[in-house]
């Protein structure tokens, strides 16, 4: 009798103490599982780095991007051609070496250099003789042994003697002046070696028709860019464009369209664009991979924000937008365009709202995590 007692007063405080025991482990546990994760607040040191920028409208700016390469300013450009045949004796320049107006290139050992150092000696001698001719004919004139004929002759053939001499002097000159048999290539301008086809020993000849050396001036240089059909009708004379380049992507030159060539190229089936830039520094080099962007303004206006704002991730564009207290929400956005610095959206966010413009992909990665 005593001992169904104590099982059924066991019963009676154990099954409401176990009761008890399972309700607040089940109230335990959905605090330790919210459904909600903790929010991501952005720490006070991170926001003190962090630049946050106000949605705002920009002229709308559509910019045509093409491809090109740096080349040669040919209005500032020399081919340098032998003029006389001869054998290369001390080519004193390189390929790339900058050379100044008037500076000796290399030596031509040439006959045709003695040549028209021979007919120099023969036009003086001859110039000598005529003119003692034309004075022994005048005193003849005056003592009465000779006509004025005689004397008309002479000073005729003195006549021609001197310009015999101005001619040889003159063909001398032109090819550099030179009495020893030696031709002397000098540089016409200011300027780079470009191409050079001498070398020491070479022989070459006038009838070759190649060019031995190519000076420019790299002040200057010229973009040819590519303009596919379906974007003719939008690039026109004076565009304003942006370049950049592989070598230089952190910088942007600026020119215009200065030339179109209003032929396609039979191969690419593109039309050329030359565009003139100044280059003072010599940074642009010819033959450099250029990317083109030609601006075509339009009189609209578009939401803009800074390139730094915006993120790529799943195939969609996202923008953090701000909230104060360190609070910051992921937003989806449709870009329209982009140039240079600037993002131009279509949909996302308005004018005036907050958004994150630097670390914007770190603070991205703590809000998903």
């Amino acid at each position: 009798m005593l001992q169904v007692y104590s099982i059924k007063l066991i019963k009676y405080f154990i099954v409401p103490f176990s009761f008890g025991m399972i309700l607040m482990s089940c109230k335990s546990n959905e605090a330790k599982n919210p459904n909600e994760r903790e929010k991501y607040i952005i720490p006070d040191s991170l926001l003190k780095k962090i630049s946050i920028e106000t949605v705002q409208k920009c002229p709308l700016v559509n910019a045509i991007a093409l491809t090109g390469s740096v080349d040669f300013d040919q209005d500032h450009q020399v081919n340098i051609f032998p003029l006389v045949s001869g054998n290369v004796q001390d080519v004193k320049v390189q390929l790339g070496d900058f050379v100044t107006a008037g500076q000796a290139l290399a030596t031509v050992k040439s006959s045709e250099m003695a040549g028209y150092s021979n007919s120099l000696v023969i036009a003086e001698t001859n110039v000598t003789s005529t003119k003692k001719q034309l004075d022994a004919a005048k005193d003849l004139f005056s003592s009465g042994l000779s006509s004025q004929l005689d004397v008309t002759t002479a000073q005729t053939n003195y006549d021609q003697a001197l310009s015999q001499l101005e001619l040889a002097k003159r063909i001398l000159k032109i090819n550099g002046n030179n009495v020893q048999g030696d031709y002397i290539v000098k540089a016409p301008i200011n300027g780079f070696i470009v191409q050079k086809n001498i070398t020491n020993n070479m022989s070459i000849r006038l009838d070759n028709g190649n060019n031995i050396f190519t000076i420019s001036d790299l002040k200057n240089v010229w973009v040819q860019a590519n303009v596919y059909e379906s974007n003719i009708n939008k690039i026109h004379l004076s565009d304003s464009v942006y370049i950049t380049t592989l070598s230089y992507p952190d910088r942007t030159f600026k020119g215009k369209i200065d030339k179109l060539i209003n032929v396609l190229d039979p191969t690419n089936k593109v039309m050329k664009v030359r565009i003139v830039l100044s280059n003072n520094d010599y940074a642009l080099k010819p033959l450099m991979f250029t990317s083109v962007n030609v601006i075509d303004k339009i009189n609209k206006e578009s939401i803009c924000i800074s390139k730094n704002a915006l993120i790529f991730d799943h195939s969609q564009y996202y923008v953090l937008k701000y909230n104060g207290k360190g609070n910051a929400d992921i937003t989806p956005v449709a870009v329209s365009s982009v140039f240079s610095d600037k993002v131009y959206l279509s949909s996302g966010v308005n004018v005036g709202d907050k958004i994150i413009a630097s670390e914007a992909i770190l603070i991205y990665e703590a809000l998903n995590n």
